[in-house]
């Protein structure tokens, strides 16, 4: 099997599939969950599920009759997806149980000794639990399998797998179920049907050529470059937001993935193991001698009809609706679970990328708005830095303000806001450029706006826009400074739930908000993380909130060991309340402190409360 057929290199296959997959998957799935600790765990944890589906398949091959066929390995991929996330979600669990706890000196012993018991137990809990789970998801998945291939109804499975890959479920049936049943047909036939029921590229081409002939807007602009992605890049990925925006489109999948299978069961081909991605060159590499006819027939028979399909439903639709491939892009990552590299760098969503789409536009780009839910923290801190690199490249005209998006109207020429409030913005703004973000201190988006300003304002002279309004400071009759010593910790520790509370507690301490903008703070977190960059967050409370603030004021918290904050490091936690725009002055001069590095690495060692007042005294209110 394969271009150079060599028995002693063989025998590397096999503990590779069985053994190095699942482990390499579970060390991913952990890592993902609790970094390189739950990758360890889970590592560890998976060779339990697999000795457990040995030891399991060894009792079955020692209770069959003489002459019986004895059963092969299963392979332990979904096993693996299992064992490494759970195992590592349980680490950070308990983790969290001892946190700022152990007492100096006994670090290394803890993580040492509970990194070691978790994965034993976790291994235990495979070897005994999951594997038997797994072992019979298979039996019946197997089951299933063998009575559509003797029935001849193959090509049904495309009822499942093409709306399961649109719902993000492709990598869970592919890698979880057809490739370990298609691994054991192999092992005896030498090819696999199996590891062509999803990897076949043909469907999502036939779909992206029908939206790039009978498609509108930017689904059309964007098609073209899609399909090459796809195609010859195997990222199927890139066409399920084409399919999420119009539904009705999976027909034309589904139609398309049963013609592929047909042909590969009327020509009787396979591959010799799984392709993977799902390029067309991938998929030649993997195809057995003297099936590249049918192969061939059944990825363009499969796109040729998705084609026809797509392109009647596109044709018959009726009014001017183009589809919102952006909002279908978010549904699908959040499918993912992640974002997409590829669909955000199609549709503008990518963190540091300029809508290709809107920045066909022309005119002069004289008016910015920096948006978030509430207006008052995020936005304010990422509208400074942003103003103060746009001023610093000569373009003083341009204002940048922030807004709360439900204050945004459509006057404005970009919008910039957080990854997560982009379709938001659109809804309130939609004829502006947009642009996401994540790192409000340090984005490369904002060097990519700059760069805008700067073509558009070579591209022409518009009206200069009304000027920003002046921020007002404190003033009235309380003179309470915005930041006091009573509201500083420098050594405290706990989870990112923890730090927002105690930040809040802090401004409650201080007067400057009731006890319910605690809540607010922790609900405005859930909606979209406040992690600024630069090692720091910046928590408040959600819009309607705001009755409940006071005065304006700020409490500072570090956090010398750091805070996981959604995956990111956060060491300086400053928790913002916020009455009416007087804040605003104090968050540029936040934003000014936590862009120098120099100066974080002050707030990094200051040994006491006066040097941090010193850092940050410009803070204070006039």
């Amino acid at each position: 099997m394969g271009w150079l057929p060599n028995a002693d290199l063989a025998t590397m296959v096999g503990p590779a599939i069985h053994y190095l997959l699942p482990v390499l998957i579970a060390v991913t799935g952990g890592r993902m969950v609790y970094g390189d600790r739950g990758a360890v765990v889970g590592a560890f944890a998976t060779l339990g599920v697999i000795a457990g589906s040995d030891f399991l398949i060894a009792e079955f091959n020692a209770s069959l009759a003489p002459g019986e066929d004895p059963r092969g390995q299963v392979h332990m991929f979904i096993g693996a997806m299992i064992m490494g996330p759970l195992s590592a979600y349980v680490m950070k669990r308990l983790d969290a149980l001892w946190e700022g706890k152990v007492k100096a000196g006994f670090e290394m012993l803890v993580n040492m000794f509970s990194a070691g018991i978790t994965a034993f137990v976790m291994a235990l809990v495979g070897f005994v639990g999951v594997a038997r789970l797994v072992n019979g998801v298979m039996d019946v998945a197997g089951d299933l399998v063998k009575t559509l291939v003797d029935n001849n109804l193959l090509p049904l499975t495309s009822l499942l797998i093409e709306p399961a890959k649109v719902l993000f479920l492709n990598n869970a049936i592919n890698h979880g179920v057809l490739t370990p049943l298609g691994l054991q047909e192999a092992g005896e036939t030498g090819k696999s049907v199996l590891f062509l029921l999803e990897a076949n590229p043909g469907p999502g081409l036939g779909l992206l050529l029908a939206f790039t002939l009978f498609g509108r807007g930017v689904a059309k602009a964007t098609a073209p470059g899609a399909a090459v992605i796809h195609f010859f890049g195997g990222i199927h990925e890139i066409y399920f937001p084409y399919v999420l925006m119009k539904p009705k489109l999976i027909l034309a999948m589904i139609a398309g993935g049963m013609t592929g299978v047909a042909i590969n069961v009327a020509f009787d081909v396979g591959l010799r193991a799984p392709s993977a991605p799902g390029s067309v060159f991938a998929v030649y590499a993997q195809t057995a001698r003297g099936d590249y006819l049918g192969v061939t027939l059944s990825v363009f028979g499969a796109a040729l009809v998705t084609f026809a399909v797509a392109s009647f439903l596109l044709k018959i639709e009726k009014g001017d609706d183009d589809g919102d491939l952006a909002g279908a892009t978010a549904r699908m990552e959040a499918n993912k679970g992640k974002r997409s590299s590829v669909a955000s760098a199609l549709t503008g969503a990518k963190d540091g990328v300029i809508d290709r789409a809107t920045d066909l536009a022309t005119g002069p780009i004289r008016s910015i708005a920096f948006a978030c839910d509430a207006g008052m923290g995020s936005s304010a801190m990422g509208a400074s830095v942003l103003r103060k690199k746009i001023h610093g490249a000569g373009h003083e005209e341009v204002t940048v303000v922030n807004r709360a998006i439900a204050n945004l109207t459509d006057d404005f020429d970009l919008v910039v806001s957080h990854r997560d409030l982009t379709d938001r913005a659109r809804q309130h703004a939609g004829s502006a450029v947009h642009v996401s973000v994540e790192n409000f201190m340090q984005s490369p988006a904002y060097d990519d706006i700059v760069d805008l300003v700067r073509r558009r304002s070579a591209g022409g002279d518009g009206p200069p826009a009304a000027p920003e309004p002046a921020a007002a400071t404190t003033g009235g009759s309380d003179e309470r400074p915005v930041l006091d010593a009573a509201s500083v910790v420098l050594d405290a520790v706990g989870t990112r739930d923890d730090a927002i509370t105690t930040a809040g507690e802090l401004l409650v301490a201080a007067g400057a908000v009731d006890g319910s903008y605690v809540a607010a703070m922790h609900a405005r977190e859930r909606s979209v993380s406040t992690y600024m960059g630069n090692l720091l967050a910046l928590p408040h409370g959600t819009n309607e909130a705001k009755p409940s603030i006071r005065r304006t004021a700020l409490s500072f918290v570090r956090y010398p060991q750091g805070v996981d904050w959604n995956g990111k490091q956060v060491k300086f936690v400053v928790g913002v309340a916020a009455a009416g725009d007087d804040h605003l002055k104090v968050l540029q001069r936040i934003a000014e402190i936590f862009a120098d590095a120099d100066q974080v690495a002050r707030l990094e060692s200051a040994a006491s409360t006066d040097e941090v007042l010193e850092i940050l005294g410009a803070v204070q209110p006039a």
